[in-house]
């Protein structure tokens, strides 16, 4: 047989060289700082190492940007699908030793998670994750909440994220189990026009971990911990409520552990300087849409003056410019004087209440005026005021009208 190849292998060859070149080409992609909502919320839950979960549409782009996210943090990226195991190979493989009945029968892990150990540090990509039937959901509970696969416990610089199709556009398609889906931070991705032609034309946004300022550190956490515990207290029924129907049992929902993860990344968004946007994609990912949105209304509060301030010199009053905001503060001052009332501190909220009008809106005075009013006791006389206020009111409604 002859050792010299033939003219169409050599050719072939070289086609397949040509080939691999133009391959390279293509894959030889670039990245710039661009602001991207998902991927900076993918960002800071990954930073603050909370478990992920991407559901999007198939072909929209999860796995792409779980490789780039890899290769910007230079972490190793492993990815399992999640689907195509057996529970034993999350939850590990008994192993029978010389003496079972002394050492007992250790469960061994696979060897991704041997290689996860080993490096110290990676991505774990659970791929699939709305394909994998009941069993094998119940099996990864341990891994994504405690980071262990049979004996073996991952290391802390291990990140844990995972994609799913909705189940109408998933491949023999699971609900996720209200278990499992209380244990991640919920991210709904979609495709940007903008940044998908971009990227094809060879350049993606940069992932990159968000800038943590360590002075804020502890007033950010001081911050999340009052804005939690302020909403929970004053309403209690969103400490937990399992949603009734399969469906929304496999999203965000509010629990105590998912409140503590909403604290977690409300204290990161903070001392990130995160936008509000940000943040408001990740606590409705974490507790659901509308304790979430209660979350961000109360966070709005928290920036409110503080009622007694104003009612101690309302001469000096400073009331937020933004109408909602505006309206929250005249509405603490009100509840304030209902709680404690007196004479002087009801002329208080009057003058306070007068400012309102004369540094904003009228209309937001009527509810607070109204409420106020029904305060009075008879002993305490109707202030001079309330006739300019309701003047102004008045005079404010019918240019509304007209």
């Amino acid at each position: 047989m002859s050792s010299f190849s033939s003219p169409v292998t050599a050719s072939f060859t070289d086609q397949l060289d040509v080939a691999a070149e133009l391959l390279a080409l293509l894959h030889d992609t670039g990245t710039e700082p661009r602001t991207d909502t998902q991927l900076e919320a993918l960002t800071l839950a990954v930073a603050a190492d909370l478990p992920v979960l991407l559901w999007g549409e198939p072909g929209i782009g999860k796995t792409a940007a779980l490789t780039q996210l890899a290769e910007a943090l230079d972490l190793p990226l492993t990815t399992v699908i999640a689907s195509v195991h057996e529970p034993s190979d999350f939850s590990g493989l008994p192993v029978v030793g010389d003496d079972p009945a002394v050492q007992g029968v250790p469960m061994a892990p696979p060897d991704w998670a041997v290689r996860l150990v080993h490096a110290g540090r990676g991505l774990l990509f659970l791929d699939e994750l709305s394909t994998a039937p009941p069993a094998v959901q119940a099996a990864l509970l341990r891994l994504v909440l405690e980071r262990r696969v049979g004996a073996l416990r991952l290391p802390p610089g291990v990140r844990i994220v995972a994609a799913a199709n909705p189940r109408s556009s998933a491949a023999d398609g699971w609900e996720l189990s209200a278990p499992l889906a209380n244990r991640f931070v919920h991210l709904q991705w979609v495709h940007d026009h903008d940044v998908v032609v971009r990227g094809l034309g060879g350049t993606w946004p940069r992932a990159s971990l968000p800038r943590l300022d360590p002075r804020k550190l502890t007033e950010a956490v001081a911050f999340a911990r009052r804005a939690v515990c302020g909403l929970l207290t004053a309403r209690p029924r969103l400490v937990h409520q399992l949603p009734g129907s399969e469906a929304r049992r496999g999203g965000p929902w509010p629990s105590p552990r998912s409140w503590d993860m909403a604290l977690r990344l409300t204290a990161f968004a903070v001392a990130a300087g995160t936008s509000r946007d940000v943040l408001s994609m990740l606590v409705r990912g974490t507790v659901g849409d509308g304790p979430g949105l209660e979350l961000l209304a109360s966070l709005d509060r928290m920036d409110l003056p503080d009622p007694e301030t104003l009612l101690a010199d309302p001469a000096a009053a400073v009331l937020p410019e933004r109408g909602d905001l505006r309206q929250a503060a005249l509405d603490g001052v009100v509840e304030a004087v209902r709680r404690q009332p007196s004479k002087d501190r009801w002329d208080a909220a009057w003058a306070i209440l007068a400012a309102a009008v004369d540094t904003g809106a009228p209309d937001l005075v009527v509810v607070p005026a109204s409420t106020l009013a029904a305060q009075r006791r008879a002993d305490w006389d109707v202030p001079d005021l309330i006739e300019r206020l309701a003047g102004a009111v008045s005079l404010s409604q019918r240019a509304v009208a007209a």
